[in-house]
């Protein structure tokens, strides 16, 4: 009895870690990013996981960011965008009061190409969802926020069900190339409830419906925590918003297992066109993985006929 029950156990572990591999293969794929041409603009959108500052070692911990800190700079520079939206750029700690961003603070000092968008006092201003651009090319011309919550124009707001705070970032630049106005609206919802994220994403179909209304071109990134035919995403599709068609995970678990497709999205509206397939970056960075999402970066050509 105990030998089949072995044997119907080793079975099942096998069927299951096949099942892991195929999908892991299923998801997987590297397409090579392409050198950004002069005429597009690059538009990225990066998870990369909050650091716990009173953790001194173990997974996200400032130990761990000290491991990871130079893969993610590598990452960031491997991306090339003109634009790209950060999720989950917090340093979290008691008594901190928002503060303190290592991540932001590090790539800024390692890229003084960029400057930082969709930031400022964390009294007034949640900062740890910016957006970094190429001031040599675009021109901040407003930036904004709102949480997702019943009260979604106070700072720091829980989310429908009470959990912790969840928001969108945005920012709107002119590309001094072209003349075109775009703006850039960086979500990030809620992982654990189907319910606040589907709230969540019928308040930021609310709140970009006007610009739509003024024909604005906008660029709607982030991590939905839904893929291609969720209501997540649909509620936005069906607005008319085209989605990027990324193929494959985004997220990985922090260790290369590519187990469903992409929650990591980038939509756009307007005179947005995309010029090329979008690309996942999954790859290790000297050695390393810098966080648990993979970036995702698309091209676009601004100011065309869609």
């Amino acid at each position: 009895m105990i030998v089949t029950i072995l044997k119907v156990l080793g079975v099942i572990t096998f069927a299951l870690l096949t099942l892991v591999g195929c999908q892991t293969i299923r998801n997987s794929g590297n397409i090579p990013l392409a050198a950004p041409s002069p005429e597009t603009l690059r538009i990225a959108t990066y998870n990369v996981h909050y650091i716990i500052l009173e953790r001194d070692t173990g997974a996200w911990s400032v130990g761990d960011w000290e491991r990871r800190k130079t893969p993610l700079d590598l990452a960031f520079k491997a991306v090339g965008a003109d634009v790209i939206g950060f999720q989950e750029m917090e340093s979290f700690g008691r008594g901190s009061g928002g503060r303190i961003n290592l991540t932001l603070d590090w790539l800024l000092e390692n890229n003084p190409d960029y400057a930082a968008a969709a930031v400022g006092d964390p009294s007034a201003f949640p900062s740890t969802q910016p957006i970094l651009y190429r001031p040599a090319r675009l021109t901040l011309l407003d930036q904004g926020w709102f949480f997702f919550s019943d009260t979604p124009d106070v700072i720091y707001s829980r989310t429908f069900n009470g959990s912790f705070p969840a928001f969108t970032s945005w920012a709107q630049f002119r590309d001094d190339r072209s003349g075109e106005v775009f703006r850039v609206v960086n979500l990030h919802t809620d992982f654990g409830s189907r319910s606040n994220r589907i709230q969540s994403i019928e308040l930021v179909a609310d709140r970009i419906k006007p610009w739509m209304n003024e024909n604005e071109t906008l660029f709607v990134i982030g991590d939905f925590n839904g893929r291609i035919g969720d209501t997540v995403v649909d509620i936005l599709a069906d607005m008319g918003l085209d989605f990027a068609p990324v193929q494959g995970s985004t997220f990985h678990f922090n260790s290369g297992i590519n187990l469903f497709g992409a929650i990591d999205h980038i939509a756009t509206t307007g005179t947005a066109q995309l010029v090329n397939e979008p690309v996942v970056l999954r790859q290790k960075f000297d050695g390393e993985w810098p966080t648990d999402h993979y970036p995702v970066v698309a091209d676009y050509l601004l100011g065309a006929d869609r």
